[in-house]
């Protein structure tokens, strides 16, 4: 089922419209670099807008041929899609990947310059502003945007809009028939364009309209377009006659699901959403949403999901504000976050490697919250993404449900982080801690705030935003004295000594690991020891200071034998025995290497051998023994076979 018909007028207008001459051109002004040529369609939510731009873009596409590109920018809902996110998501779907946390204007840079050479068609759908549209314009003169949105979009240049109204009749009729069958058409066919008139010709009230006829066989055209004349005088437009036509004929049941689906996240709904929404069962939820579809009221979209249409969603949201207790509405919106907050313990589960493991995550979970493997858990997480990230959002948002909105951020960020990897999550999970952040700030939770600052500083550190960094670490050192939080204050305080050892400054950087190490002295933390006397050793290292380095690294090799960690001896050994060699002690650096090669064997780490024999034979040349050294390099090969590069030692502090 296509849903569109006519139009054949807008259609050469949009493609004449491409290679007519600029605005700006015409009017004698000076034009600026060249960008992409923009086309608008205009009209009401309803008019067959977008429907309109999709065919046109199928017309043209293959002028194209580095393909079609879509986003949305405004939700079923009517609030606008932050700008952020839609530039990241036109990224992703060329293959770029850009660093969380990116500035707005970094990332349409970005976006800019993986548009550069290419002949692309960009589809924005349901602009709010210009200058939503005016981030995601290209450079590129042989890239086209085609753009819907209500109204003119004032401020960009050389836009027409081609403005909708009603379809003709003759189209308005295919369109009903499409949807009702054309035996009632052909029967009837003065009732048929009656109903067309009633309708206004504006596709959506003529899709419920025709919903509405193919659910009931035996109602009569003519008597459905009386119906939709005689609807009182305050029901206004088309659209709304129509869909209370639509509305009225369903089951009470029915009527209550249809009310509450304007609680639906990104206006996206599935059988769960539904189910826990109305607090009916999975399958007669799914039964409910499929009728939807067949009377209009939803559109099918991808993996089990139907889209709420945006020009539907202020006719719900009255009727779920007239009709619906505000103690109901929120019980039905924690029921859909609970559901929400099961199903990703079901998804993370899934990426569990050990079966018993599995099966205890499960444990107790219904049979309709579980995947059938792994690859079905994580193309749900994928396709439910946006549906997520929005529900987190709403749940923050909404204020009185923070502990579900905590255990929903917490779920989506293991989920994502188990099936994606940090990395590769790492643009949503930035995002997710911020919103983790907002709840904890606002509820005066100093813990919880304390590790978002922590991950959102992470996530800076990684992407090379190292002041960004230092600061949220530092606030995080606030919030985790606030707190009375030791694990918080030691992590902050040794994350800002290496916040510090990144930008160079080797003070500061001792001075915040002598802090974190006095803490962890205090209470007895050996490995937290061991490992903070092995950076201050680095540091040490880098700032010449080979006396205390020395000192710091011989700490932290008797703090690791007291652990019985000999990976971590060997390690601290062998930075002793490059500091012994930097501060021109070479008799001593290879007595100690000769200790770390050992202590490397019992521990069975051939790599840390490797290089270790590596770093043996250096010394034996600046010595003036070739022919030792030699010997040693032959050992290096024989552990390594043809992996020479693996022989780089790594300080245990990295």
């Amino acid at each position: 089922m296509t849903d569109f018909v006519g139009r054949r007028r807008e259609l050469k207008e949009l493609r004449e419209d491409i290679a007519r001459t600029g605005l700006d051109t015409l009017s004698g002004r000076k034009a600026k670099a060249p960008r992409a040529r923009v086309l608008l369609v205009a009209g009401r939510p309803g008019s067959g807008r977008t429907a309109l731009a999709e065919a046109f873009v199928a017309e043209v596409a293959g002028e194209y041929p580095d393909g079609v590109f879509r986003t949305r920018l405004t939700t079923p809902g009517g609030d606008p899609v932050a700008t952020e996110r839609a530039v990241r998501g036109l990224l992703e779907a060329l293959g770029r990947t850009t660093p969380p946390g990116a500035a707005e204007d970094e990332l349409s840079s970005a976006l800019r310059e993986a548009l550069t050479g290419k002949r692309v068609i960009l589809l924005v759908d349901d602009a709010a502003d210009p200058h939503q549209v005016d981030a995601l314009l290209p450079d590129t003169p042989e890239c086209l945007v085609v753009v819907t949105a209500e109204g003119p979009l004032t401020g960009i240049p050389d836009v027409r809009p081609c403005t909708l109204g009603g379809l003709d009749t003759p189209s308005a009729v295919d369109l009903l028939a499409q949807r009702m069958g054309t035996t009632r058409v052909t029967a009837d066919p003065r009732a048929a364009e009656a109903l067309a008139e009633a309708c206004g010709g504006q596709p959506a009230a003529l899709a419920l309209a025709g919903g509405y006829l193919a659910a009931h066989p035996k109602a009569a055209v003519a008597d459905v377009a009386k119906q939709l004349h005689e609807m009182p005088a305050g029901t206004a437009g088309p659209l709304a006659r129509a869909f209370r036509l639509v509305y009225e004929s369903l089951p009470q049941p029915a009527q209550r699901s249809l009310r509450l689906l304007p609680l639906a996240p990104a206006g996206m709904v599935d059988s769960h959403i539904a189910s826990a929404l109305a607090g009916c069962s999975v399958a007669a939820a799914q039964s409910t949403l499929e009728d939807f579809t067949g009377l209009a009221l939803l559109r099918p979209a991808a993996d089990g999901q139907y889209l709420l249409p945006g020009c539907l969603a202020p006719l719900l949201q009255a009727l779920l504000e007239a009709k619906e207790r505000t103690a109901e509405v929120q019980l039905a919106r924690a029921r859909m976050l609970e559901r929400t907050v099961r199903l990703l313990h079901s998804c993370r589960a899934m990426a569990e490697d050990d079966e018993e493991t599995v099966r205890e995550l499960l444990d107790g979970l219904p049979r309709t919250l579980r995947f059938p493997d792994r690859r079905a858990a994580a193309r749900w997480l994928d396709s439910r993404l946006p549906a997520l990230t929005a529900a987190a959002a709403l749940a923050v948002a909404d204020g009185d449900l923070d502990t579900l909105a905590r255990r929903l951020v917490a779920g989506l960020v293991r989920a994502l982080a188990d099936h994606r990897g940090t990395a590769e999550a790492a643009p949503e999970l930035y995002g997710l801690h911020r919103l983790v952040l907002d709840v904890a700030e606002r509820g005066g939770l100093h813990r919880e705030q304390a590790a978002a600052l922590l991950n959102l500083a992470d996530l800076d550190a990684e992407t090379g935003r190292t002041y960004d960094a230092l600061e949220r670490y530092r606030a995080a050192l606030d919030a985790g004295r606030a707190a009375n939080d030791p694990y918080a204050t030691g992590r902050a305080m040794e994350s800002v000594g290496g916040a510090y050892q990144e930008l160079g400054d080797w003070h500061r950087a001792a001075d915040w690991f002598g802090r974190a190490l006095s803490q962890a002295l205090a209470r007895g933390e050996r490995a937290d020891e061991a490992r903070l006397y092995g950076r201050l050793g680095n540091v040490h290292t880098y700032a010449g200071r080979y006396g205390d380095a020395l000192r710091s690294w011989r700490a932290a090799s008797a703090g690791y034998r007291k652990l019985a960690d000999v990976p971590g001896q060997a390690k601290a050994l062998s930075e002793m025995a490059r500091v012994r060699e930097y501060a021109g002690r070479p008799e001593e650096s290879l007595h100690t290497c000769r200790e770390a090669i050992e202590l490397a064997r019992k521990a069975g780490d051939v790599r840390l051998q490797a290089a270790l024999q590596v770093r043996l034979a250096d010394t034996l040349d600046r010595l003036g023994d070739p022919a030792a050294a030699r010997l040693h390099r032959a050992v290096a090969d024989r552990l390594l076979g043809d992996d020479p590069a693996a022989c780089e030692i790594r300080s245990s502090s990295d």
